[in-house]
């Protein structure tokens, strides 16, 4: 397969764009690997992906992995998975907790930044770090995920360069873990707001 296949039903004047930009992830589970896959599917240039965790059994309900993974650093296992996918994305994965000190520097390059994490002080730094490193540089979050259903309260949400996804209403309850349907839908419109973003000036010139 070459890259005109691969793009085949793609318009043609959004590729170059796509293929020019530079996406970061913060985790990559639930939210973080469907993203990844999202994305490599839609045909963005680069991903930076970083994510400290290995893969548990429990993961399999919701995230990108599969059973023989299973103790497997996410990132290596997600970076396995996306090469099956294109080859005409180029991947930056790191094996990381992300904090403070690093946040700015793995992800100086990106265009936009996305939060894809499930605790709410980790959301919580990044948010605050991104923004004081990088004030004009969009990040896309979520909040609310968890259940099933209510479809009609998922939104997205504008506060300067912040962006959040979900509902913004239902908590995380410690041994239910978020269902696939769910957590998928919310990461796919936080992928589908990053084309939005990229691609905002091409659909504004074709009108």
């Amino acid at each position: 397969m070459n890259k005109k296949e691969f793009f085949s039903a793609h318009d043609p004047k959004i590729v170059s764009k796509l293929q020019n930009s530079i996406i970061g992830i913060a985790g990559a589970g639930g939210l973080g690997s469907n993203i990844a896959v999202s994305l490599t599917r839609a045909g963005i240039g680069k991903l930076i992906i970083s994510d400290f965790d290995k893969i548990e059994p429990s993961n399999l309900n919701r995230q990108q992995f599969f059973i023989d993974q299973i103790g497997t650093p996410k990132v290596i296992a997600l970076l396995e998975n996306l090469k099956k996918i294109s080859r005409f994305t180029e991947y930056q994965v790191h094996e990381i907790k992300l904090n403070e000190e690093n946040i700015p520097i793995i992800y100086k390059d990106v265009d936009i930044l996305i939060e894809a994490f499930d605790k709410a002080e980790m959301k919580k730094t990044l948010i605050e770090t991104w923004f004081m490193n990088y004030p004009n540089k969009p990040l896309i979050a979520a909040s609310g995920l968890s259940g099933w259903g209510k479809n009609e309260i998922l939104h997205t949400r504008k506060i300067d360069n912040l962006y959040i996804c979900g509902d913004e209403e239902t908590n995380l309850i410690e041994g239910i873990s978020p269902m696939a349907p769910r957590v998928g839908i919310v990461a796919n419109m936080q992928a589908n707001l990053v084309l939005e973003l990229l691609l905002n000036n091409y659909e504004n010139n074709k009108s």
